[in-house]
């Protein structure tokens, strides 16, 4: 085992200190990466608060992994001391089911290890990347693309294949009109990579307070949610909402927006039960779905494109001893987009 330092929240809802942790040897196809930087998703503060269920503490959180490979198990094929590599949401499944077996290991039928607030196959606790040091599979790491910084490209690993698997799923592209709700860490990469593919991209945000941060990101529309003209002059209007805020929506007016066989699909994930009403989805033939990250050759293909295209996460760089404060910030969304933790702070 190698002790390393990391930050983690000793019980629900406590403030994140720093502390140690253990890592395991490497074995046989695991990779050692030290982590350069992290970012701060929304859903650490949810597992760290426990607003989704009963957590498992101390939690070291963190699923925006960025760094470089220190050394590498015997048996390891795809990576090599000095890569520069990425770690996300997940660091292991079944590898056997029929979604594994698609390239689907997000959806694993046994359910997936999670980077962190799960139980390894080990029978130990993961830890995340708030932490000089993680060490994963080779099967879940993908290679970050020299054209990526390193820093913006941590928030891909959630925020940016979160945003790009249902984009792709539901065929995002010339033609088509995707509207994305909220202007956050989710919706900011969302905007982008939707234009990215040839999209007509709408911000449907609260305010117009981030307008021409939208239109710079790829919006060519950007309208505000507490505008009843939002909702009476654009109905039918919209192939694919993307609903990136995990607070409850008025779903039936998100709904009218839909053209014949639009589909509106939430990415964020609210601590209530949210009420839908039926009949304003079945006239039109809408629906509503869901979407969770992507498989790891997925995510893998949204770092090539993002590499391609020039996206990336706008970031807000940030040393290990303010966590606490960006946390508070996030909660009052001040923040433009995404806190990436420097690990070297550590």
């Amino acid at each position: 085992m190698t002790t390393v330092a990391a930050y983690a929240a000793p019980a629900a809802k406590a403030p994140l200190e720093r502390t140690t942790i253990e890592r395991r040897v490497p074995g046989e196809h695991d990779v050692v990466i030290d982590i350069a930087f992290a970012g701060i998703c929304h859903s650490d503060i949810h597992q760290v608060r426990e607003g989704w269920g009963k957590a498992i503490f101390p939690m070291v959180p963190g699923h925006e992994i960025a760094g470089v490979v220190s050394r590498t198990g015997p048996g390891v094929t795809r990576f090599a001391a000095g890569d520069r590599v990425g770690v996300g949401c997940m660091v292991d499944s079944c590898r056997t089911c029929v979604n594994c077996r698609a390239g689907l290991e997000q959806y694993c039928s046994q359910g997936p290890v999670w980077t962190y607030n799960a139980v390894g196959k080990d029978g130990q606790p993961t830890y995340g990347g708030y932490s000089e040091q993680v060490v994963v599979d080779e099967n879940y790491v993908v290679r970050v693309p020299d054209a990526l910084p390193l820093d913006a490209a941590a928030p891909l690993l959630c925020a940016g294949i979160t945003t790009y698997s249902p984009l792709r799923h539901w065929k995002a592209g010339p033609g088509k009109s995707v509207a994305v709700v909220g202007l956050g860490g989710l919706g900011h990469m969302a905007v982008q990579i939707a234009h990215a593919l040839g999209a007509e991209v709408t911000v449907l945000s609260q305010s117009l307070r981030k307008k021409d941060d939208g239109l710079r990101l790829g919006a060519d529309h950007y309208r505000a949610t507490g505008d009843p003209a939002t909702f009476t002059d654009h109905v039918g209007s919209l192939d694919i909402i993307l609903n990136t805020v995990s607070a409850p929506l008025d779903f039936g007016a998100y709904f009218s927006l839909l053209r014949t066989d639009g589909s509106m699909v939430n990415l964020g994930l609210p601590e209530e039960s949210v009420g839908i009403e039926l009949q304003s989805l079945i006239g039109l033939r809408r629906s509503m779905s869901s979407s969770g990250i992507g498989g790891i050759a997925e995510t893998q293909e949204m770092l090539d494109f993002c590499a391609r295209h020039g996206v990336a996460a706008q970031i807000e760089l940030i040393r290990a001893d303010e966590i606490n404060e960006a946390y508070e910030r996030v909660l009052a969304s001040d923040v433009r987009y995404r806190f990436v933790i420097d690990i070297a702070t550590l």
